[in-house]
């Protein structure tokens, strides 16, 4: 019989500090001691906030609704689903229902959260929460984007298109698009 290889102990921590914050991330020092003795500094990246929200809303049972805008890390616009970071005193859900009318101007009465995502936990502590949105409803809050978003309906049995697409990148939005697509699959099944 083959044993399961236990988890290794998490490393101590021997020392932490904090390096000059940025506006949107602070750096963080950690002294570290794995079980084997090999001492290590790693840095993190924690970013302002309270995490994030990516929400798939689906306009009927076949298509999702995308948004087109501006993404300033490639400098180009990005067909990808509603997303942001969630405020002060909200909850996921909360976060969801408010980024959705700001920038596609619908609101849900059906919301559930599917899973947690992490973006590059080598080295950051951010995670986006991935909610399913359906039962959709017309209604726009203000939001803060500097222009209007481009609403863009896709079909969501057709993912390999869209991510074929040289404007759809975005690691999060390709894996909520795929989780939920799935989650909705297995409902039906």
């Amino acid at each position: 019989m083959t044993r399961k290889p236990s988890a290794p102990s998490l490393p101590k921590i021997l020392d932490s500090r904090w390096r000059a914050p940025g506006d949107r991330f602070k750096i963080q020092e950690l002294d570290l001691e794995f079980s084997n003795g090999e001492r290590r500094t790693y840095q993190r990246m924690n970013p302002h906030g309270l995490g994030a929200v990516i929400i798939v809303p689906m306009k009927d049972a076949n298509t999702v609704l995308l948004v087109r805008e501006y993404a300033a890390g490639l400098h180009q616009y990005e067909i990808g689903l509603p997303k942001g970071r969630m405020e002060k005193g909200e909850t996921v859900l909360e976060a969801a229902q408010r980024e959705m009318k700001e920038e596609i101007g619908f609101g849900a009465r059906h919301l559930e959260t599917l899973t947690t995502l992490s973006l590059a936990p080598g080295y950051m502590t951010h995670i986006t929460h991935i909610v399913l949105a359906r039962d959709l409803y017309p209604e726009k809050l203000e939001g803060d984007e500097p222009e209007e978003l481009e609403v863009v309906p896709w079909p969501i049995a057709d993912l390999t298109t869209l991510t074929a697409r040289k404007d759809c990148t975005e690691g999060r939005t390709i894996a909520a698009l795929y989780i939920a697509r799935d989650f909705m699959s297995a409902e039906n099944s």
